[in-house]
Parts: C-alpha cells; sequence; structure tokens
C-alpha cells in the first residue's frame, strides 16, 4: 500500500521530538467508507464487520482474592434495578434511527423509546453503601485527634531536606504557624495562597489555615506572572506564601512583576519571623477561632487547568475533602503502620487531599521525596524509608519502572494510579516488579473533591485497568444521555455525573460556572463518557471534547491506545482526532518508542491494525515523539497536540 510522509521542524513544540515526521497511510476505498461520508446528518452502522469485538466494556471476572477484613467502609454497590423502558440499543441498524447527538454521541433511541418498551435493564445509577459514617469534624479537630492517639509515631519526612516530624512534633509546628497567620490579622475566610514545590512547609501551611478557618489558595508552581495575576485577583488572596525559586521559576521576581506585596518567602527571613511570632502567641486565639469552625466552611480553592478561557476555582469544604480523603485511606486499609510516599504534587487534590489528609486521618506517615518527580529519588525514598504506598499517574510508574531494579521495593503493598488511562502491561508490571499487589485506580476530578470511583484490594488486572472502579462510600454515580439526561441503561455510553458529599460548594466568584456544572439537584457533570457494566464498575470511555467522529461515526481515543499498547516497540501512545476534509475528522497516534526501537511508520501501524480494529479506527498518521505535553500533575494535554497537529498538517 502506497505511503506519503511529511517532513517538518516544529521550533515551537513543548513535546521534545527525535524528529518531526509525521507518516500517513492512504485510507483504503471501501464502500461503507463511502457512505460514511455525510452520516452525521442520518444514522448508519459502518465498517464493523472487519473488527474483533471490542473488550473494553465487557465485565471481568474477579480474581478470586478473599477481601481484606481490615477495610470495613469498603460497603457495597446498590443499583437501581428492576425492570424499566429504556434505550437498550444493539445497533442502529435494527431500531432504523438514532443516529448522532448534538454532542456527537451517537446514542441510538432515548430512554422510554416504545421500540425498546418491555427491556429488562438496570439503569446506570449505583450509591455507595457503607457503615462506616462520614466524619462530621473540621480538618483541624480530625488532625488533633490523630496526634492525640499517634503522637510519638512518624507524621512528615521532607527526604530532600532530611527532615522529620513525629504526630506531636507536627502539631507543634502547625500550631506555631497558625499562630503566626493569627498575629498578621488573617481572619476567617482570607484567602491564602501557597505557591511552593513540594516540601514540609507546604504540609505547615495546609494545617494551619485549616486550623484557624483561612482558605488556602493552591497555585500550580509552574504558573507564569500571568497565571499568577489572575489567581491572586480573582481570589481576592490576602496572602501569599510562597517558594523563592524552583527549576527555572524565579516566584520573586515574579511577584514583584505583578505589584503583589504581601508575600512571605519559605527560608527566608519572612517565614522565620512568622514562626517565631508564632511561638510567642497565645494558643488560647487559636482555641477560639477554632471554635469560630465549622466543617461546612470553604477551607480551600484549587483552580482547575482549563484548556479554554482562565481557569475556574474549585472551592471546598472541611467536609468536601476530609472524607474524600478518609476514604480514599479506608478503602487502601490504611493504619498508623502505613508510610506513604508522594512524589505527586501538593498543590494537586492527588497530594493534599487523597495523599496527606488520606494519611494523616489514619495516623499513617507522609513521605515527601523531592520537591519535583524524580523517578530514581523516589524509588530510594520508598527503599530507605520502607513505604507501604506509593502515588503517581501512569507516566510516572512507566519512569520508576525503567529503575525499579536498583532499589528494594519490597515494603510496598499499595498505592493510587490516577490521573490518566492505566495501560494493562504497566499495571502488570507494576503489580509484579514493584510489589504493589493492592494498587488502587482512582478517578475523580477537583471539583468533587477528588474521587467519586475507585477499584478495591480484591479486585482483578481486567477491573484495575478496564474501569475506573465503583462509586465511593456514600457517593452516588449515575450516567445519562447527554441531551434528555436521562439516566441510560447499563453498558450505554453516556455522561458520568456524581452527587454527594464531595461535590464542591461552587466556582469561587462565578455562579453562572458553578450553574452550568452542577444542576438543582445537586449533581455535578463530569464531561466524561463513561458506561456502567451490570455490577456497577465504571468504564471511562473518554471525554465528550475528545471522541473522534470520523464520517459519522464515534470512536474512542481510549479503545485505540489499549490495543496499540500491545505492539512490542510502543512504550506509551495518544490518539487524537485531526481535521479531514473527507471525513470531518481522520485519527493520529503519537507515539513514544520503547528504548533502542525504531521509529514506527503509518504504514506500520495499519498492518498491526489490520483484520484486528475496524477500518476506521486504524490510525491515518503517525507521530513519534519523546514526550507528550502535558500538565505539571501528569495529565495528558490533547488539546495542545491537536493544536500542534493541526499546524504539522496545514489544517
Amino acid at each position: 500500500m502506497a505511503s506519503s510522509t511529511r517532513s517538518l521542524i516544529d521550533k515551537g513544540s513543548t513535546a521534545p521530538v527525535r524528529a518531526v515526521v509525521i507518516t500517513a497511510a492512504q485510507p483504503v476505498a471501501r464502500a461503507d467508507d463511502q457512505a460514511a461520508q455525510g452520516a452525521g446528518q442520518g444514522a448508519a452502522e459502518l465498517g464493523e464487520r472487519d473488527a474483533v469485538p471490542p473488550v473494553r466494556h465487557q465485565s471481568a471476572e474477579r480474581d478470586g482474592q478473599p477481601r481484606r477484613p481490615a477495610q470495613p467502609s469498603d460497603g457495597g454497590v446498590e443499583g437501581l434495578g428492576g425492570p424499566v423502558r429504556c434505550g437498550h440499543v444493539t445497533s442502529m441498524d435494527e431500531h432504523g434511527g438514532g443516529g448522532l447527538s448534538r454532542t456527537g454521541v451517537a446514542m441510538g433511541p432515548v430512554p422510554g423509546d416504545p421500540a425498546c418498551m418491555g427491556a429488562d435493564a438496570m439503569l446506570s445509577y449505583a450509591s455507595g453503601v457503607s457503615d462506616v459514617p462520614l466524619l462530621g469534624e473540621t480538618i483541624g479537630e480530625n488532625f488533633e485527634r490523630a496526634v492525640a492517639r499517634f503522637g510519638g509515631h512518624e507524621a512528615l519526612l521532607d527526604v530532600a531536606a532530611g527532615r522529620r516530624w513525629t504526630y506531636a512534633e507536627l502539631d507543634a509546628a502547625v500550631n506555631e504557624v497558625a499562630l503566626g497567620l493569627l498575629a498578621r490579622g488573617v481572619a476567617k475566610g482570607d484567602r491564602v495562597g501557597i505557591w511552593a514545590p513540594n516540601c514540609a512547609e507546604w504540609v505547615l501551611v495546609q494545617y494551619a489555615t485549616a486550623k484557624i478557618g483561612a482558605i488556602l489558595v493552591n497555585v500550580n508552581p509552574a504558573y507564569r506572572a500571568h497565571e499568577l495575576a489572575y489567581v491572586v485577583h480573582q481570589s481576592g488572596m490576602r496572602l501569599l506564601i510562597s517558594a523563592v525559586t524552583h527549576k527555572t521559576s524565579d516566584y520573586r521576581a515574579m511577584i514583584g512583576e505583578i505589584g503583589f506585596a504581601d508575600a512571605i518567602f519559605i527560608g527566608d527571613d519572612g517565614w522565620d519571623e512568622l514562626v517565631e511570632s508564632g511561638r510567642r502567641g497565645d494558643p488560647a486565639a487559636l482555641r477560639a477561632r477554632a471554635a469560630e469552625l465549622t466543617f461546612d466552611d470553604p477551607i480551600n480553592i484549587q483552580y482547575t487547568s482549563g484548556t479554554t478561557g482562565f481557569p475556574k476555582g474549585a472551592t471546598l469544604s472541611h467536609h468536601n475533602i476530609l472524607n474524600n480523603g478518609y476514604f480514599v485511606g479506608e478503602l487502601l486499609g490504611y493504619t498508623e503502620r502505613d508510610r506513604v510516599c508522594l512524589p505527586v504534587p501538593l498543590y494537586h487534590c492527588f497530594g493534599m487531599v487523597m495523599g496527606n489528609l488520606g494519611a494523616t486521618s489514619h495516623g499513617s506517615c507522609i513521605v515527601l521525596p523531592s520537591p519535583g518527580f524524580d523517578p530514581e529519588a523516589t524509588l530510594r525514598a520508598v527503599q530507605e524509608e520502607r513505604c507501604t504506598s506509593l502515588y503517581g499517574v501512569p507516566t510516572m510508574f512507566i519512569a520508576e519502572l525503567a529503575v525499579s531494579g536498583n532499589f528494594d521495593l519490597s515494603t510496598l503493598r499499595t498505592g493510587i494510579m490516577a490521573g490518566s488511562p492505566c495501560p494493562v502491561e504497566v499495571m502488570k508490571r507494576v503489580v509484579s516488579e514493584m510489589n504493589m499487589t493492592e494498587v488502587a485506580i482512582c478517578y475523580g476530578m477537583t471539583e468533587t473533591s477528588p474521587v467519586s470511583t475507585m477499584t478495591r484490594a480484591d479486585d482483578g488486572l481486567a477491573r484495575r485497568t478496564e474501569t475506573v472502579g465503583r462509586v465511593m462510600p456514600h457517593i452516588e454515580v449515575k450516567i445519562v444521555h447527554p441531551e434528555t439526561r436521562l439516566t441510560v441503561p447499563r453498558g450505554e455510553p453516556g455522561e458520568l455525573c456524581t452527587r454527594g458529599y464531595s461535590v464542591m460548594l461552587g466556582y469561587w466568584g462565578r455562579p453562572e460556572a458553578t450553574a452550568e456544572a452542577i444542576d438543582a439537584a445537586r449533581w455535578m457533570r463530569t464531561g466524561d463518557l463513561a458506561a456502567m457494566d451490570e455490577d456497577g464498575y465504571v468504564s471511562i470511555v473518554g471525554r465528550i471534547k475528545d471522541m473522534v467522529i470520523r464520517g459519522g461515526e464515534n470512536i474512542y481515543p481510549r479503545e485505540i491506545e489499549e490495543f496499540l499498547y500491545g505492539h512490542p516497540d510502543i512504550q506509551d501512545v495518544q490518539v487524537i482526532g485531526v481535521p479531514d476534509e473527507k471525513y470531518g475528522e481522520e485519527l493520529m497516534a503519537w507515539i513514544v518508542m520503547r528504548p533502542g526501537a525504531e521509529p514506527l511508520t503509518a504504514e506500520q501501524i495499519r498492518e498491526f491494525c489490520s483484520g484486528r480494529l475496524a477500518h476506521y479506527k486504524i490510525p491515518r498518521y503517525v507521530h513519534v515523539v519523546d514526550s507528550f505535553p502535558m500538565t505539571i500533575t501528569g495529565k495528558i494535554r490533547k488539546v495542545e497536540m491537536r493544536e500542534q497537529a493541526a499546524r504539522f498538517l496545514g489544517s
């Protein structure tokens, strides 16, 4: 088959490449391709005859391992069952209709369609039942209970700085910072920013602001001056606690550039003065402030990494994030004997909620291996500090696996992989080579504190790679038709929504945006396409905005990515849609090769996929890179990839 090659130089790319070479395979002329043109206006079932049955959403059997008795809060999943009238569609041909929704989702007849009357199906709804109640206390109260119980146990290790604290020592240090803030006139509800990489002071400020009722504003360490200015002004920031520098960022200079005067720099005289003033403070003042607080008070603003417009500040309460961290720790089986290694950024929910609050609510120890992610420093900390749990996004684990043979990881048993889908082969190696037999997959978003679904310790490999687990305790999830907002039958794709204690108070100062995200019944719209199986396990099909529509066919990139991970020369892969005059969109695969492997061409990818994927799911273009554009939290920036691809292709 003929192929064409385009060689380009992209000087502005944020993804380093060996050579900016995009190979494009010529599409095969097929009768159903011709029919696909313009199919967005109609409804046709196209091109499935040459595909193997997809496995992404099949129900997987459990691995038969016994549930760990130390996890009483796992609870069950309660679904809304019984016969319902529904739009259960096996193909659009069978019903002669359906077509594409306004959002581009081929949903078929909607729930209640007479064509499906009488079908027995469970709706895609589940609630997390638990015999462990929610915590009705502030973060400060919960932390002090942990101090009273585990005072002599280690609470925090800053490995890079060579510093460590017991719970009693950490509480004393937190109180010094809290009293220092009170001495500076910080009132309940004042916004206090933290702009720093991972360090012990980040943790001190998190718990100190919680104790005095100040609202902690997390500032992304990667922000530049104009982004900082937006967050400072939008939140109405009263005080900013900042590192002096980190990597190439000169924080002091950028703070000066935006003209913000009330800043304290960690490691500088200002920080020392804050702590010293706290040592001279009256503990009674701290107790008096604590008496004014309630667990429903806002305590944290986290700015979402918006891809259009300015970021929105998700405003979270004590109740939101304390309970979410607590139940994550419960499902991981945390006790005072656990040591939790956190290479993930503290400014994100992954670090400060699932990590810090998950640990301290169980008397576990927080281990900070380095200011920024370093795979060798992370695994060295695991080895030397005998960590039992390790957090990361899949790309972090891929980097750690490359050096894991140099370290003793025998103390690991669990951890969390989140942020993006986990490739099957990566999960297999994490379990076998890193000893993380109970590693969990978590799904959520900043606006939901963040975790809504999670796998359990006894879930098998298929559950951990094909799904994002079941609903968390005390939370509800449902999957709805994007247009009608009616709950779809199990197995049908739709938009995932969540409700419960974890849903944010709202976007700071953005009531209109809040109303768009949270409906009148307090359901949070995630923007994610998902499907729920008969056991309540949720599979993320993709983002509504990431779905590719090629000639009227809905294509979910995750399915193709999982398939391509099976190629022996591919280390990592991301699939996006790019503009195409004939089909509307075509597929492009961005590929990271395994060390020593020769770059693959589009023709080679087509040969690998032919007869195993439907023809319209085979990428037309292949782009070999060394890495992908990513946020600081390790999420792939597909919007940036699409922008770069458009430039490459001249579209």
